[in-house]
């Protein structure tokens, strides 16, 4: 793999790791859904806006459109409910942990449905990897909390899956689509549900509009939305779904360092445990898996 490849793979999963922290950083300023409306909207007009500037195709087909509508409904509508909802009872650090067990969840897929596969050493590291959510989880499941930290772990699990069956279907539409055009429709058409879930459960009229909410609306929809799934799709077209996931151990080391930096995030010893079981659990199922055949061409 090429030095820029590489250098594109480890700003993903920067990109990636600062959503939990500005996601709990705006929660002062607009209701949940809301803020998962805006950022949803915001992401997919600019990638679409850029892609008719640069003369980009639109994508085209029944086929293609049904994929982007369930890439859609899976990535931006069920991966920003649970992200948005989960960030409130989980601190950023081990929200982003929980939330990169998606490549444990995207090998089963990827075997299921891509044809990739996965060996006694790579189903051993999913293994390590769920057992490691145990030991992250436990030691907050037996305090007067637990409650709302179970709920707030199930919603992340909940945008991990909607994140991972979106991957699944870019990766078989990788190559056929243009990755800005793809990917602002689909940030588009997930922001529907939301749009209808913020009038419905909450007041969307009550966001502060100060700069400071400005600022993280922008990183997160432009920064931690639109250049990563751009930057990500164009990965894919190139690279097996399991090798582009292997990278994703940088998630939670970014994640954990911004969380004792800026929300003061201590972790005990069965933390530690966990998130060394998980990141070990992934790197075995990613030194594992077999690539798929590389029969897919780059889009130009």
């Amino acid at each position: 793999m090429k030095g820029f490849d590489t250098a594109k793979i480890i700003l993903v999963m920067f990109l990636w790791a600062i959503c939990f922290p500005l996601i709990t950083a705006g929660f002062a300023f607009a209701p949940h859904l809301t803020f998962a409306t805006l950022r949803a909207f915001l992401a997919g007009a600019v990638l679409v806006a850029v892609g008719f500037a640069l003369g980009r195709p639109v994508p085209k087909g029944v086929r293609i459109w049904t994929i982007l509508i369930f890439v859609g409904l899976g990535a931006t509508s069920l991966g920003f409910v649970g992200m948005f909802h989960g960030a409130e009872f989980v601190s950023p650090g081990i929200a982003t942990v929980i939330a990169n067990t998606q490549p444990l969840l995207a090998a089963i897929l990827a075997v299921m449905f891509l044809g990739e596969h996965l060996g006694a050493v790579g189903k051993f590291g999913l293994m390590l990897g769920f057992a490691g959510i145990v030991f992250i989880a436990a030691p907050q499941l037996v305090t007067s909390q637990a409650e709302s930290y179970a709920l707030g772990v199930a919603y992340i699990l909940l945008a991990a899956l909607g994140i991972t069956v979106s991957n699944v279907l870019i990766k078989r539409i990788a190559g056929e689509v243009d990755a800005i055009m793809a990917m602002g429709f689909q940030m588009l058409i997930g922001g529907f549900p939301l749009l209808v879930a913020a009038f419905a459960f909450e007041e969307p009229q009550n966001v502060i509009w100060s700069l400071r909410f400005v600022l993280i609306l922008a990183g997160l929809s432009l920064f931690g939305s639109a250049l990563v799934y751009w930057l990500w799709v164009s990965i894919l077209e190139g690279m097996a779904l399991t090798r582009a996931n292997s990278f994703t151990f940088l998630v939670p080391v970014f994640g954990l360092t911004m969380g004792a930096l800026f929300y003061g995030e201590t972790l005990g010893w069965p933390e530690f445990v966990g998130i060394g079981l998980t990141l070990l659990g992934i790197g075995l199922v990613n030194r594992k898996a077999l690539t798929m055949p590389r029969n897919l061409e780059h889009y130009r």
